[in-house]
């Protein structure tokens, strides 16, 4: 009746909004509540009642301050011996007392997130191969890894299968050699290296120098001139932004778990903002001025963007209808036992997002699986009693020879999701190597610590310095 009556309907209205907010906020905070207790609790259960062992989910940090608290302290402790490679517990020192204390798998808290280690190489392929690609994808922060690397490595689905088709072309080993300025650009990248190097030496032919910043210029150098080809420079633009924005992602990534904290005004989130919007725009004005050039008719196959765009350009659909999809021996063996000791990243991470079995092992959606390379590098019983020595000969009858498991040597992941670079990379490397070896000599300088540490990659925190010396 006070709906209906004039003035008495008007003075309800407040009681009715003010119901209406008090609905909504019950149901919000009702929502976070299961996000960040009652779910974590139920898929506890279901990971402890098959056995699964691991520490005890704390409300919405989980482990988070445990493995920064290890990592400090791992990180601050005396330096390694120089050629110890037992660089696991060091590096990533949380799983390693994890396993060591619950076994693997095992079971840990990403935030509300629990987070299974897995360690078995042949469960580690079943994670990652095409057969599961749909039950399980990569473990993100939407708000954040958008700033950082939004493309075909984060996408899903078919919008994944889509791109991955678009750019396996460009980036197949035999034509990475044919292309007419791929080698080019590589040894002009590398002989401008050898010759700066050359030019530094002191009146004893020797010359110390941090070798860790000097080969990320490098790999940028290479990547700008063969990516973007005359546009290099602007490439070599977005590297030095990647390069910021992946410090200011590594700060922000333990706050991550503070609901809406990508949204809060602070600085290093504004700066994080504006570094993507300078990548997109110099990205998509490249793009543009290469397009433009397609349609006036000149060639542009000679660099990586060149080729993109024609297989973009080229790609069908399931009708065939053309359609635009998106804007030396010694030596490799050398190759694949650095990356064996020190894989680039240390861990793969997967999550699942229905329920699946794996293992003899049921897991529910919404559990995270970590696949720590760096560990199944290092793991005794995989590789013999020589795992922590550097021994090139053991890739001698190739990759699956190499351990007494055929799968247990991954520096780039594994599956369909395999890293799409892997060929530029080592053939990037390759060259590097064989220049700088044909130059010069090279041992630790005394001033080298040994203190390899993990941050979005495994590197040196203080750097890699070494003592040149001429031949």
């Amino acid at each position: 009746e006070l709906l209906w009556s004039g003035r008495p309907a008007l003075s309800a209205l407040p009681w009715i909004c003010g119901g209406l907010v008090a609905t909504v906020l019950l149901w919000q905070a009702a929502r976070l509540l299961d996000q960040l207790w009652w779910r974590p609790r139920r898929l506890e259960r279901a990971l402890r009642s098959q056995g699964l062992r691991g520490t005890r989910y704390r409300f919405l940090l989980g482990d988070v301050n445990d493995y920064a608290r290890q990592t400090k302290e791992a990180s601050s402790g005396p330096p390694m011996p120089p050629r110890c490679h037992d660089v696991g517990p060091r590096a990533m020192p949380f799983l390693y007392s994890t396993i060591q204390e619950h076994g693997a798998p095992c079971i840990s808290w990403f935030g509300p997130v629990p987070k299974v280690s897995i360690t078995d190489p042949a469960l580690v392929r079943e994670v990652m191969s095409s057969k599961l690609a749909r039950d399980v994808e990569k473990f993100k922060f939407p708000a954040l890894t958008r700033l950082l690397a939004d493309g075909v490595g984060n996408y899903e689905g078919d919008r994944w299968a889509k791109h991955r088709r678009i750019l396996n072309p460009a980036f197949h080993a035999e034509k990475l050699k044919n292309l007419q300025l791929m080698l080019p650009a590589f040894t002009a990248c590398c002989e401008e290296l050898v010759g700066r190097w050359e030019q530094s030496l002191g009146p004893d032919g020797s010359w110390e120098v941090d070798v860790c910043p000097e080969l990320q210029s490098l790999t940028g150098d290479v990547i700008s001139q063969t990516a973007f080809g005359s546009s290099y420079l602007e490439g070599r633009r977005i590297f030095q932004l990647q390069t910021e924005q992946i410090g200011r992602f590594m700060a922000a990534v333990n706050k991550i778990m503070i609901p809406g904290y990508m949204s809060f005004p602070t600085k290093n989130n504004r700066r994080m903002h504006q570094i993507n919007k300078e990548i997109e725009s110099i990205l998509r004005g490249i793009i543009a001025k290469r397009m433009q050039a397609i349609q006036e008719g000149e060639s542009t196959k000679d660099d990586l963007l060149g080729l993109l765009l024609e297989s973009n350009m080229s790609d069908t659909d399931e009708n065939g209808q053309s359609t635009l999809g998106m804007s030396a021996d010694e030596v490799t063996m050398i190759l694949y036992e650095v990356l064996r000791l020190y894989p680039p990243a240390t861990v793969f991470t997967r999550k699942t997002y229905k329920k699946i079995e794996i293992g003899g092992i049921t897991y529910p959606a919404g559990v995270m699986f970590e696949m720590p390379v760096l560990y199944i590098h290092h793991d005794t019983d995989i590789w013999g009693e020589d795992v922590h020595q550097f021994k090139p000969d053991r890739f001698a009858e190739g990759i699956s020879k190499a351990s007494k498991d055929p799968g247990a040597f991954f520096p780039f992941g594994w599956g369909p999701r395999i890293c799409i670079g892997q060929n530029f990379a080592l053939l990037e490397a390759k060259m590097a190597l064989c220049m700088i070896l044909q130059r010069f000599e090279f041992e630790l300088a005394p001033s080298y610590t040994h203190t390899p540490h993990s941050v979005m990659m495994l590197r040196p925190m203080h750097g890699a310095p070494i003592r040149l010396h001429t031949i």
